[in-house]
């Protein structure tokens, strides 16, 4: 089991240096990789949690975590697609991917904060179509030579977006529900839900079905649920956690006070440990 650290620039601290600081520490914990939250505005459900308190962002936390590392893998759990644009990020993850030697994961969902969408003028009904097109769009910029696309969204013809990253830069698609298991299954490198682990055991029937009906199988995908630093208390729930079809966890911690978030860490890396014997 492969386990990643989601840095808290979610959290409203005060020092975006000390977060950096905990990536530098889970890489020499052996965690496999580090992951940053995204979202852009204190709206809705954020503005409750931080109130005017920062949200640090999301690709430059991420620029950062690199400079200071040398081996995790650098993931977004997850950007939020519908307030982006694919030739933009295609650019900023593939230098990411060329800096880092190639240790980028770009996690990617549709969002599910209306309010956000509506304060920067997005659509929030159509914000899956408009990711389906997202997702090819950078995968074809990312491709050898020329990218052309002909969708909804986006149109272009014969264009060139360089650099590329190093080979296939792996998308994993965040979500639970039947449109993000589509959307893993049909284009995924990785399934990236946030559950519990009778919820994951529920799941995998119809995830391995979808699979199948899009002509792949269970060896094609990671599975890689968001949890809780709480729901592996010891080695006994990781087991259960691959019992119920997790590959990997990416594990985080809801709080404001940092050595609470450095409790976690190392008690998440003892438990680690502990599995891996």
């Amino acid at each position: 089991m492969k386990f990643g650290f989601v840095l808290p620039n979610n959290w409203g601290l005060a020092d975006p240096r000390s977060i950096v600081d905990l990536a530098v520490e889970a890489e020499e914990l052996g965690f496999d990789s580090v992951w940053v939250n995204h979202h852009l505005l204190n709206v809705g459900y954020i503005a409750d949690r931080l109130e005017d308190r920062p949200y640090y962002d999301a690709l430059t936390m991420l620029d950062w975590a690199a400079a200071r590392t040398e081996r995790v893998r650098l993931g977004t759990s997850v950007l939020v697609l519908p307030y982006l644009h694919p030739m933009v990020l295609a650019k900023q993850l593939a230098t990411l991917d060329q800096l880092s030697g190639g240790r980028v994961i770009a996690g990617l969902g549709v969002g599910s904060l209306p309010e956000e969408n509506a304060a920067m003028g997005v659509g929030y009904a159509d914000r899956g179509a408009q990711s389906d097109e997202f997702i090819e769009v950078m995968r074809r910029l990312w491709a050898p030579g020329a990218a052309s696309f002909d969708g909804e969204h986006y149109s272009f013809s014969d264009i060139v977006a360089s650099p590329k990253p190093h080979g296939a830069l792996p998308i994993w698609i965040g979500g639970s529900g039947n449109p993000a298991q589509r959307r893993a299954t049909q284009v995924g490198d990785a399934w990236h839900p946030m559950a519990s682990v009778n919820g994951l055991a529920r799941r995998m029937p119809d995830f391995v079905a979808k699979l199948e009906t899009a002509g792949r199988s269970r060896d094609d995908i990671v599975v890689a649920p968001r949890i809780d630093a709480r729901q592996v208390p010891d080695a006994s729930a990781v087991d259960a956690w691959r019992d119920a079809g997790a590959d990997q966890l990416v594990v985080g911690t809801s709080s404001t006070e940092m050595s609470e978030i450095r409790e976690s860490l190392a008690h998440v890396a003892r438990t680690m440990s502990q599995s891996r014997r």
